[in-house]
């Protein structure tokens, strides 16, 4: 289905170590994209962590390395910077996953050199629309959206309501699709990671980047359909 990006973390359980043995026992490893965070305080303990993630994702070079929930950044993005040099990782990034940190993933952008910003964003989660997203697309920074079902609640309030007509034209089968693409639709969005367990919902969503991308004044409508 062409999905190669994995995002992980060293908080994520036996994600990182599952993900390493996996992707070396299938060796599609030089095939994948792997991100993980680092989330700890202090030098020495954050480098600790990373390298620690690099040993079990079976990874000499990690793609991408995000400060998780902007966790002692002005340490961390030193280590990150002293990496990257150094060939140890490929892209710096900082994620967060509630939109009160918007303003100061704006500062760090404007001022740092960020590759990767991950956050969240969603068709009833919207506020990002306004400086982030227009943001990270003016100074080249790809973004990565977290919660684009708000941990399922979209799907709730589509509960007994049915697709619209329309929304076939865009390749949009299911709702987890709908929501996606409203999305993608926006030009500042680089990919979307929804979180699932289940391997025929990680399809239905794989499917939701395939096919017609809607124009982003579609947006709106598709945010009607939803709240009306």
């Amino acid at each position: 289905h062409g999905g190669s990006l994995i995002d992980t973390s060293p908080m994520y359980g036996k994600a990182e170590e599952v993900t390493g043995t996996i992707a070396q026992d299938l060796k599609v490893n030089d095939r994948l994209f792997l991100a993980t965070k680092v989330w700890i305080e202090g030098k020495e303990a954050g480098e600790i962590q990373m390298k620690e993630s690099s040993k079990k994702l079976n990874k000499a070079v990690i793609d991408l390395m995000q400060i998780h929930n902007l966790l002692d950044w002005k340490t961390h993005i030193k280590t990150l910077y002293d990496w990257k040099e150094q060939g140890k990782i490929n892209y710096i990034g900082i994620s967060h996953f509630r939109s009160n940190a918007f303003s100061q993933i704006e500062k760090i952008i404007t001022k740092e050199r960020i590759d990767f910003a991950q956050f969240n964003y969603s068709l009833q989660e919207r506020e990002a629309e306004k400086r982030l997203l227009p943001l990270c697309k003016e100074r080249g920074v790809a973004t990565l959206i977290n919660r684009p079902f708000m941990r399922g609640k979209l799907f709730k309030a589509v509960a007994r309501k049915k697709l619209p007509n329309w929304a076939y034209e865009y390749n949009i089968n299911t709702w987890s699709q709908f929501f996606l693409k409203f999305i993608l639709a926006n030009p500042g969005v680089t990919t979307i990671i929804p979180a699932t367990s289940d391997p025929s919902h990680m399809v239905d969503n794989l499917n939701g980047g395939i096919g017609l991308i809607p124009e982003m004044g579609l947006q709106k409508r598709m945010v009607e359909v939803v709240e009306d």
